[in-house]
């Protein structure tokens, strides 16, 4: 007859879907009973009331206890962690902020928490995908490239930086809201990628009306008080232009990268040099220029160029940075944003998802710094 012991050893592995951490080492199996029979149930405390992946936590505990010697059946009974459980279990995972103005100036910010990403010894690879204007469809290769990041094998987060004209949610398919525990945001997640938005914050249809201090604190909030998990990559869908959020950013992510946006045609390649200019002056490097609505392929198997030629590798040259990818006008890649099925995510095998795999390999691989950051070496 298998044991208490060994069954939880056999939960061990079994993680929180959301926190991605073993239920065991989270303080959330409370109690496990054997009968004659081989009967076990199993008590589990969830983080929160009305858990969005409940059912999910039931079948990864089901299967990890039923292949067990002896057991015959296994039934799992719920309870919820009380507020201090939920604090201690804050703590654990994302830190305290600081008690008083003293401490959290010491720590970086007011609340007490340090932008985690701006840290030497983070392993997070901040991605700025950015364009001069609207309407070039930053936000789709954003949510595309994350996909693509996710499916080789990389954690992926995105933070939806767009806060006037968000649509990452949307684009990624997302139908649930975080999960607040103590305070501490659990960003939900779809296709690999998880993601933050004030999308999940503002009422369906309300705009939102905020000047610059707000947008910041919002910013700041996206960063601080998301339990991100320190994923590879952190993509950051910036909103059009060269304004207070993009220069927000930069203050934020010292070391983030800075991938431009643009289409063929020479009027966008130009006003995403703005924003190119702009990275320069507040010292991030511009890594790459992507190149989207390159040209339609008709029924009669021909190219049409519609938005011209040229742009997105004039742009690379007069950087002196490389050109990653050329992205076909494809209805499916507007179709997939409009109702949440990205078409990398959906469809990996069409040509506009197999330049979007390319680009996120390049960045991964090609692209990778080169200097290594770490809090334990100094240079005397």
């Amino acid at each position: 007859m298998t044991t208490t012991d060994e069954i939880i050893e056999a939960l061990r592995p079994v993680e929180d879907p959301e926190l991605r951490r073993s239920i065991v080492d989270l303080g959330m199996v409370r109690n496990v009973d054997i009968n004659a029979t081989g009967a076990v149930a199993v008590r589990i405390a969830l983080t929160v009331a009305g858990c969005p992946l409940r059912n999910e936590i039931q079948n990864r505990v089901t299967s990890a206890v039923q292949p067990l010697p002896g057991v015959t059946a296994v039934t799992l009974d719920f309870t919820v962690m009380t507020d201090q459980e939920r604090e201690a279990l804050r703590i654990k995972l994302h830190g305290s902020p600081a008690a008083s103005a003293g401490e959290g100036q010491a720590h970086g910010h007011a609340e007490g928490r340090k932008v985690p990403f701006s840290e030497p010894g983070s392993k997070t690879r901040p991605l700025l995908i950015s364009s001069g204007k609207g309407g070039v469809g930053k936000s789709s290769v954003t949510v595309n490239l994350a996909v693509a990041l996710a499916s080789q094998g990389y954690s992926v987060g995105v933070v939806d930086a767009d806060i006037y004209g968000y649509s990452v949610p949307r684009m990624l398919g997302v139908d649930r809201d975080p999960v607040v525990i103590d305070q501490m945001l659990v960003p939900p997640e779809n296709y690999g990628v998880r993601c933050i938005s004030i999308g999940f914050f503002v009422p369906e249809g309300q705009a939102v009306i905020w000047r610059g201090p707000m947008l910041h604190k919002a910013l700041e909030q996206f960063l601080t008080d998301v339990f991100w998990d320190e994923p590879d990559f952190l993509l950051i869908d910036m909103p059009p232009g060269t304004g207070d959020i993009a220069l927000s950013l930069s203050q934020y992510l010292p070391r983030g990268e800075v991938y431009v946006v643009t289409t063929p045609q020479p009027a966008a390649q130009k006003v995403a040099s703005l924003s190119a200019a702009m990275a320069a002056k507040v010292n991030l490097p511009v890594k790459g220029i992507i190149e989207n609505m390159s040209w339609f392929t008709g029924d009669d198997g021909k190219r049409y160029e519609i938005f011209g030629a040229g742009g997105g590798q004039e742009l690379a040259d007069q950087l002196g940075i490389p050109l990653l990818g050329q992205l076909p006008l494809v209805p499916a890649l507007r179709k997939g944003g409009d109702d949440g099925h990205p078409i990398t995510a959906v469809d990996p095998d069409s040509e506009v998802a197999r330049c979007f795999q390319e680009i996120a390999r390049r960045i991964a691989v090609d692209l990778k710094p080169k200097k290594i950051f770490s809090p334990s070496l100094r240079i005397n």
